[in-house]
């Protein structure tokens, strides 16, 4: 009689044990693919710093010339300017405390209107900007010699279209691509692909040079330590080397890079003065 009593109370404890067993394996189950999942994050994660960081070293290296040429064979190791301008440290400002808007930074996409005469004018700094396609046909290549641009000599136009955003050194501005502020120390100038760009002034062809930021460059040194640099350019039709007239074509506007995408199409025109950039629209004729 007893015995009968105790079966069943053997056979509920065994259950009992059972049921203890397996729930500690799908505890222990769980644990292990949640440790598993932990891990797999940690090393995208990982993944993601180590691209990161070496896209920021490529970036850094750029300005030491270590770019890539796809335009022409006779390019130079000397690079250009990186992104924040030559070599100059960024500030990131608060939109709401730093007190300026798109018009104050000239960084308002909408900042022109188109003008009967084939013109746009920079409603924010009263710049008109002359249409490239009523110039007359550009010069070739060759024939340049005594270089020699002063402080009184003005440049023209090398692209018609509306300035997207202005040269601020003195402040950042807002890149919209980005979505941060930085130093600007070029002028912004609106396209389109397969516009035709024209040299500026007379000089001699530096270096043809490739950036991520701005692409295919082409530098001219124009003389008592003036240089003008084209950027986001194709189809190159100038060597190193080369001496170049005001006018002269040195290639046509590409699809713009991916730190420009939401700016668009645009020729980035910086103009250096020893070495260090200066604004454009003191020397370009209006």
């Amino acid at each position: 009689m007893n015995n009968n009593k105790r079966a069943p109370k053997k056979r509920r404890g065994a259950k009992i044990g059972l049921a203890v067993c397996m729930a500690a394996a799908v505890v222990l189950t769980g644990v292990y693919t949640f440790q598993q999942y932990k891990s797999n994050v940690k090393n995208e994660m990982a993944k993601i710093e180590e691209e990161s960081r070496q896209e920021l070293e490529e970036y850094q290296s750029a300005d030491a010339g270590d770019v890539i040429n796809d335009s022409t064979d006779d390019v130079t190791e000397e690079g250009v300017s990186d992104f924040s301008g030559s070599g100059i440290s960024e500030e990131a400002e608060d939109p709401a405390s730093s007190g300026t808007d798109a018009a104050d930074n000239g960084t308002a996409s909408g900042g022109l209107s188109s003008q009967n005469n084939g013109t746009a004018t920079d409603q924010s700094s009263d710049v008109t900007v002359p249409d490239t396609a009523s110039i007359d046909s550009a010069e070739t290549a060759g024939g340049g010699s005594g270089i020699n641009f002063s402080e009184e000599d003005k440049l023209i136009w090398p692209v018609s279209g509306a300035v997207l955003m202005n040269y601020s050194m003195n402040k950042t501005v807002y890149f919209a691509t980005l979505e941060e502020y930085k130093y600007n120390p070029a002028l912004i100038i609106g396209g389109a692909v397969n516009d035709q760009v024209i040299s500026a002034g007379k000089g001699i062809v530096k270096s043809i040079d490739k950036t991520p930021q701005e692409g295919t460059t082409v530098t001219v040194d124009m003389g008592n330590g003036y240089e003008a640099i084209y950027g986001q350019l194709q189809n190159v039709q100038v060597k190193t080397g080369d001496s170049v007239e005001a006018k002269t074509v040195l290639g046509y506007l590409a699809e713009p890079t991916r730190y420009y995408s939401v700016e668009g199409c645009n020729l980035y025109f910086e103009f250096r003065k020893d070495g260090q950039p200066v604004d454009p629209l003191q020397y370009l004729s209006e």
